[in-house]
């Protein structure tokens, strides 16, 4: 039997699961946390990175009654867009500015407002906003010049743990689409966008990791981490995902199918055999994990909302859904633009939550209700801007992530698209998503083939009860468009 280790590293703690390399069957897991981080500085260290994964793999080890010499091949996949900045001898040059580090602001707007949105999504697949890898260069560029000067490797934060694992800086397309300076489509990076907004007087081609394919291994785990965690040298490496493009691939997407990812992101995505390219700068058209597409769109305002509005009523998660799904639907109920820490989709860096509506009897079970629906407002209307961007987004509703297990979120998603909304048995998608392209590579075999094989079970449907009103869907949108004004910035 042969065993693999898949690694989701996120911005909140690493995980690891050990998976039967033949059937999928779970064999043992273990977790460890990250430092939190608070926008608009967000950042951490990658030896904090490399202590939960140790932390993570030896507790999914003695779950699992294993030996690390009994693995036969690693997949890891991480957080998107973190810059990862090494000096000649593979030392860590500063903290890592983070996907939701949004310091970059400025030079993102610059750089759009220069190329213009349908520029950037035809060369690159997507319009940057300060998640963007190629941002947080400009920025490096403006603000700390010594130390680009001293880089001599970017990379992304699942390359560099595969690094610490083979030695070898290389990183995937999912990975690579999402740095402003790739071209998913052409299958090549850009060192001519780092040139023009970033440095001019770097060797950027040199300083970029090998893009590999969906099976294509990174190495064997011959290099120093790899020792540390008791791995053979003839383990092999797989190349490795972004956390979201490794969820689609543990759920088992398939073309048309969409997914709803409720974590300290939220993500909705699509699976497309072509790449899309929107104009309006909504969609991220970057490369899946599979040889193909995972039209995306991320915002930055997901389940810390609702953690928010637990504290502020002074209750659990579960006495929060709770209040939600007691409330009356009635059509003037107050709504929440829920932009409390800026938004990425849509960009609006600086702009802070709006709670519009409230009267002198607006209850607790209508404030906590606002909550769950302004979340899923907002990425409701990212799976539109995916559909109006020419992707099939039609099929199947499936909801993951931490936010997946609150009955409140499954149910007010499934009134504001008035379809049903399920659940696959999979509790850590990302993991088990690396798991399985862990396996693909193992067997030399394709990735699709090996997650179609593993297809997890439906475990359950919430119906909707009456499809959300006009009325609110229009404030919402009111409200929204309020946020981004300096009145909003301000309110």
């Amino acid at each position: 039997m042969g065993i693999v280790a898949g690694v989701d590293s996120s911005t909140q703690s690493c995980t690891v699961e050990l998976r039967d390399a033949s059937t999928g069957t779970l064999l043992g897991s273990g977790s460890a946390p990250h430092p939190p981080t608070t926008p608009p500085v967000s950042e951490q260290r990658v030896e904090d990175w490399w202590t939960a994964l140790v932390a993570a793999f030896g507790t999914a080890l003695r779950s699992a009654g294993l030996a690390p010499a009994d693995v036969d091949a690693v997949s890891i996949a991480a957080q998107c867009h973190g810059m990862v900045l090494l000096d000649h001898t593979g030392t860590a040059l500063r903290p890592v500015k983070l996907w939701n580090d949004t310091t970059s602001a400025p030079e993102a707007r610059r750089m759009v407002a220069e190329l213009g949105e349908a520029g950037w999504a035809d060369a690159v697949g997507s319009v940057p906003t300060a998640a963007f890898t190629i941002t947080k260069l400009a920025w490096l560029a403006e603000h700390e010049p010594e130390t680009l000067a001293r880089t001599s490797t970017v990379l992304l934060p699942h390359d560099y743990l595969t690094w610490r694992l083979t030695g070898r800086p290389a990183t995937d397309r999912s990975e690579a689409s999402g740095t402003g300076y790739y071209a998913a489509h052409e299958g090549r990076w850009l060192p001519g966008m780092l040139e023009r907004f970033v440095s001019d007087t770097r060797d950027w081609s040199a300083m970029l990791p090998t893009v590999l394919g969906p099976e294509e291994p990174a190495g064997l785990a011959e290099a120093a981490g790899a020792r540390e965690l008791g791995l053979r040298p003839d383990v092999v490496v797989g190349a490795g995902a972004g956390d979201q493009h490794a969820g689609a691939l543990g759920i088992g997407m398939r073309p048309g199918e969409v997914l709803y990812s409720l974590g300290t992101s939220g993500v909705v995505m699509t699976t497309s055999p072509t790449p899309v390219h929107d104009h309006a700068g909504w969609v991220d058209g970057v490369a899946d994990a599979a040889g193909g597409y995972l039209p995306l769109v991320c915002t930055l305002n997901c389940t810390k909302v609702t953690d928010f509005a637990a504290r502020l009523l002074a209750v659990d998660h579960g006495e929060l859904a709770r209040l939600a799904l007691d409330a009356h639907l009635r059509p003037g109920r107050p709504v929440l633009a829920a932009f409390l820490e800026g938004e990425r989709s849509p960009a609006l860096p600086h702009a802070s939550g709006v709670l519009g509506g409230i009267r002198t009897d607006t209850s607790r079970e209508e404030v906590a209700l606002a909550t769950f629906e302004g979340v899923l407002l907002g990425l409701v209307r990212g799976h539109r801007a995916i559909e109006a961007a020419g992707a099939d987004a039609s099929g199947t509703v499936f909801v993951t992530g931490g936010g997946s297990r609150s009955p409140a979120y499954r149910q007010v998603l499934a009134d504001i698209l008035g379809v049903p909304v399920h659940i696959r048995d999979v509790p850590e998608a990302t993991a088990r998503g690396a798991c399985i392209q862990a396996a693909a590579v193992l067997a030399d075999s394709a990735v699709t083939t090996v997650r179609d094989a593993w297809q997890p079970l439906s475990v359950g449907a919430t119906e909707p009860r009456a499809q959300l009103g006009q009325a609110v869907q229009e404030r919402y949108l009111a409200l929204a468009e309020f946020a981004g004004t300096e009145h909003g910035k301000d309110a």
